[in-house]
């Protein structure tokens, strides 16, 4: 057992305090972010807590199963807690509206794992060094001497599984392997999460991911491949934005790629940047955090204003910078 960081202590001990809590996430939730959400929530739901969750956006449908009994709820305004709990979340604007509804509280705390965190509450538990929040949350739980039950374990499992691209990406670690085997051991239903999160797709994510293999572009002697989403091809393919999470990946994986990318429209000027890295040697959240957002070294994010075209010049240049210099 991991020694309980001094953080931590102070987050328990105004968990303990607390009657009504809110666990919040950021928009967009992906499986690190909705598991952790939920299995904070069914801990705290078990040690005798008023615990409500909210996100801007709704759970992927891929990830509704972690939610049967539908806990996660649209933020409204007028609502007291006695403690808020973001997780998963780098920074406040991320919350999305969850955040304008979050002000009449007693102590606000913060769990995350992306080095970019702003460290924006009262109490803030940002740890790099994991891959993911649901490790996070797996060791709260087990400091707190919370029973991590069945539902729980499935939701962490994912979240674990999720961020850590199925346990392929170089985050993972030998704690990381040993907290999923003690999530599996505690009874994560591993059969049933890897059928739903990794071999259960709509059809209309296909026909996105036709998009891609059709579209997508090399450049920098094939070193980075990259594509882009816009509001038509989702219409076309009648998919949802949330359908596109790990369509990255397909070009990521391309043999010779050091960084792969999507250029996603979004209102007005405005257009999400997706990076991944897959060498030690480029580091993509200095890239992101050079245009304003942030995350990991291996995948990092950010919102560009701007022109389309000039966004793609401006993050490609970026990009061959970083390339030629770890020659």
């Amino acid at each position: 057992m991991k020694d309980c960081p001094k953080v931590v202590e102070n987050i328990l001990e105004a968990l303990r305090g607390a009657s009504s809590v809110c666990i919040v996430g950021h928009v967009r939730p992906d499986g690190d972010c909705i598991g952790s959400q939920l299995g904070l929530a069914l801990a705290l739901e078990n040690a005798g807590k008023d615990v409500t969750v909210w996100n801007e956006d709704a759970v992927p449908p891929k990830l509704k199963f972690l939610d049967p009994e539908r806990r996660f709820q649209k933020p409204v305004a007028g609502r007291k807690f006695d403690a808020v709990v973001a997780t998963d979340c780098a920074a406040h604007e991320r919350l999305g509206r969850a955040a304008d509804h979050i002000g009449n509280r007693g102590v606000f705390v913060n769990i995350d794992h992306h080095a970019s965190n702003t460290k924006y509450a009262d109490l803030n538990w940002v740890s790099p060094r994991e891959p993911s929040t649901g490790e996070l949350i797996f060791d709260l739980c087990k400091w707190a001497g919370w029973k991590i039950t069945r539902p729980i374990a499935d939701c962490l499992f994912t979240a674990v599984s999720t961020d850590t691209g199925s346990f392929q990406y170089p985050s993972t670690t030998p704690d990381t392997l040993q907290t999923a085997a003690e999530l599996v051991e505690r009874g994560a239903n591993l059969g049933r999460i890897c059928q739903e999160v990794y071999q259960s797709y709509p059809l209309t994510r296909i026909k996105l991911l036709r998009h891609v293999y059709s579209t997508f572009r090399l450049t920098h002697g094939d070193r980075t491949a990259y594509f882009w989403l816009r509001k038509r091809d989702y219409a076309r393919a009648g998919a949802a934005t949330d359908e596109a999470e790990g369509l990255i990946d397909h070009i990521r994986s391309i043999e010779g790629v050091v960084v792969a990318l999507v250029f996603e429209e979004m209102e007005g000027e405005l257009t999400r940047v997706s990076w991944r890295s897959k060498s030690g040697d480029i580091n993509v959240a200095t890239l992101a955090e050079a245009f304003g957002g942030g995350g990991h070294k291996a995948a990092a994010g950010a919102r560009i204003e701007g022109r389309p075209l000039g966004v793609q010049r401006r993050v490609l240049a970026a990009i061959r910078r970083a390339l030629d210099a770890a020659r």
